[in-house]
């Protein structure tokens, strides 16, 4: 999975409501010279033409989207890039985990302040690594999380409360970071989730990450972690439109949208993904273990099968086990093909 990045506002005027325009011929409605109206039937008539047609407004939004996409294609061909896009102008380095959770990353795993601190070392590691390509600062949350029992509805996952979310986002904007809201959904779709963060993807800094792992939809009584879960391409498109739709209506810059992968059959149909300028899609290598391992699962699902952009995960914990292997380096990193403009701690 390849990922690219650059930032600076998306200034595409929303898609405009389309209108709908009625051009009325109406029969002239006279009376006899005997003083009577005219008869009934044409009166039905005249009433019947009048009467405006039914307004589709599924149909209408649709082609409000596509003129507006259509309008950022031809943006992206004379200038290479929509405005405000991260990619690939910059480099995003995450911090990845949950605010609530200490097993989950280093995002949660130590106090706060001393998690920054460790958080701004590595940003600076990156920037001393490529001085030429600007390094933004990300935090990724998992936000609708998979769960080991199945909840009310049977679906297997929980989202974070609103003041969680709330919490995490100060964080960010404390920090000058940008926030992924990312989604295992459990026995749950991505279309049934993703209308749950629409509110907060309204706002320009957050962007999205989703993860195939945990998305066992298609496999029937499977529990989270028994099993790698599968999205397809169909899936992918469904987040990528989503996307589309909220940059359009509220006029912001281009969102990025990270998907996680280590096994082939973790996204299928990867041929059918289409792009957005609207959107940046990164796919993520996210595989932990020793360097040659970790190389391998790049080349093999990420650059073997290019979408967009890539991305590469780094595991404190899991890394560097069993010893003598490390966490690598920034450089080590950088001389991957395609070198990852989004990098990921967890």
């Amino acid at each position: 999975m390849a990922y690219f990045t650059s930032s600076t506002r998306f200034a595409a005027p929303l898609a405009s409501a389309l209108g709908l325009v009625l051009s009325l011929s109406l029969a002239g409605c006279g009376t006899r010279t005997d003083g009577e109206t005219a008869d009934a039937k044409a009166t039905a008539e005249t009433t019947a033409a009048a009467a405006p047609a039914p307004v589709d407004s599924v149909k209408l939004k649709q082609l409000a989207m596509r003129r507006d996409s259509l309008r950022a294609d031809s943006i992206v061909k004379k200038s290479g890039q929509l405005p405000g896009a991260i990619l690939p102008g910059h480099r995003i380095v995450a911090f990845y985990g949950n605010i609530r959770s200490k097993g989950m990353g280093i995002l949660g795993r130590e106090p706060k302040d001393q998690m920054f601190r460790k958080f701004d070392k590595v940003l600076a590691e990156w920037q001393a690594a490529d001085p030429g390509l600007p390094v933004q600062a990300a935090i990724h949350n998992v936000t609708i999380t998979a769960q080991g029992t199945p909840g009310k509805d049977g679906k297997w996952r929980l989202m974070n409360s609103k003041a969680t979310i709330e919490e995490v986002r100060k964080w960010a904007k404390e920090h000058n970071c940008i926030l992924f809201l990312d989604v295992q959904p459990g026995h749950s779709t991505l279309q049934a989730e993703l209308p749950k963060l629409e509110e907060y993807l309204k706002d320009p800094t957050i962007h999205l990450g989703i993860d195939p792992e945990f998305s066992l939809a298609t496999m029937p009584g499977v529990r989270p972690n028994q099993r790698i879960g599968t999205l397809d391409a169909k899936d992918i498109n469904f987040a990528v439109s989503f996307l589309a739709r909220i940059v359009s209506e509220n006029n912001l810059p281009p969102k990025v949208l990270t998907v996680h992968r280590f096994t082939r059959k973790m996204v299928t149909n990867y041929k059918n993904i289409k792009l957005d300028p609207r959107v940046q899609i990164v796919m993520h290598m996210d595989g932990h273990g020793e360097p040659t391992l970790k190389k391998d699962s790049y080349h093999d699902y990420i650059q073997t099968e290019p979408v967009q952009y890539t991305g590469f995960k780094l595991f404190y914990e899991y890394d560097p086990k069993p010893k003598p292997h490390h966490l690598m380096t920034p450089k080590e990193v950088i001389a991957l093909t395609p070198a990852p403009l989004y990098i990921q701690y967890q």
